[in-house]
């Protein structure tokens, strides 16, 4: 295959994650991926082994079209403007936008589970709205629903290993999360493997926890007992911000325990293994991994 392989948001942790999984995986010529960011200086070690850089603004359709010349396969990774005013909606429609008139043969994208309307997490339209613009743009496509990345759990696990306490409203709602680096494996096979058939595909881990199995498996890993304290969706939004979490963002992160009790993101899927051939890393992997870190 000679196709021209292209990775929009190259230079964060996911894109450079598919970026390094083709080259050093997969071992696409470096000649055929194209890296594209919003600041390709932060590209250089890229470009030094001869991957195509291009600057690429999702808010100027103009600029997209340009990076996008000459790319056969595109994967725009949603971009991170989580504002709940559109803004990240009308970059991703920028793109596909512009997908088309570069006469682009296949598009992915990075989307999450059950975005339709009546999802809990509050930017789930920004995903869903994508979803059908690409659908309406008549190319054929790849959408990858990534559930939530275990390295999340940075955001909850060191205050609560420290604290002994693990505030959440997830009641007994299950997530299986998935390391981040197992789902660019995946997607980076998807993207390299030519395939034009149109497919949607939810990304998982291995298995799918409540909070208090994953508090005995940190309490496991860790030595640290966790008390698990269910509490409101209210009474965590208002925790949450008395813990400093910024007024608008503190909504929205209890909006992903919110989707969790209702059972939207409780599935198990073998999309990893059987796109990238490998086996996904477990939860009690990552843990184990991560011991140092997560106890501060």
């Amino acid at each position: 295959m000679t196709d021209t392989l292209l990775v929009t948001g190259a230079s964060g942790q996911l894109g450079r994650g598919v970026v390094d999984h083709l080259l050093d995986t997969l071992k696409v010529p470096p000649a055929r991926i194209i890296a594209a960011t919003r600041n390709p200086d932060n590209l250089a070690e890229l470009a030094a082994r001869g991957v195509i850089i291009r600057q690429a603004d999702f808010d100027d359709t103009a600029s997209l079209v340009e990076a996008f010349k000459g790319a056969d396969r595109i994967l725009i990774v949603s971009t991170g403007e989580i504002d709940l005013r559109g803004k990240r909606l009308k970059q991703h429609e920028n793109a596909v936008a512009a997908a088309r008139q570069a006469g682009v043969s296949h598009l992915l994208y990075t989307s999450m589970p059950n975005p339709e309307p009546g999802s809990p997490v509050l930017f789930a339209g920004d995903h869903y709205g994508t979803e059908q613009a690409i659908k309406a743009s008549g190319i054929p496509y790849t959408i990858f629903r990534n559930g939530w990345y275990q390295e999340n759990l940075f955001m909850s696990l060191p205050h609560a290993i420290a604290s002994g306490h693990w505030y959440t409203s997830a009641a007994d709602g299950r997530i299986a999360h998935g390391a981040r680096d197992d789902m660019a494996a995946a997607i980076a096979a998807s993207l390299a493997s030519g395939a034009t058939e149109s497919t949607t595909y939810t990304l998982t881990g291995p298995q799918a926890h409540t909070v208090a199995e994953i508090a005995a498996l940190v309490t496991d890993v860790t030595g640290k007992p966790i008390e698990v304290v269910q509490l409101s969706d209210e009474a965590l939004t208002e925790g949450l911000k008395a813990a400093g979490v910024p007024e608008g963002f503190a909504p929205i992160v209890t909006s992903f325990d919110t989707n969790t009790r209702s059972g939207r993101i409780g599935m198990v899927t073998d999309a990893i293994e059987s796109l990238s051939g490998r086996k996904p890393q477990s939860l009690k992997q990552f843990l184990e991994a991560n011991k140092a870190a997560l106890a501060g």
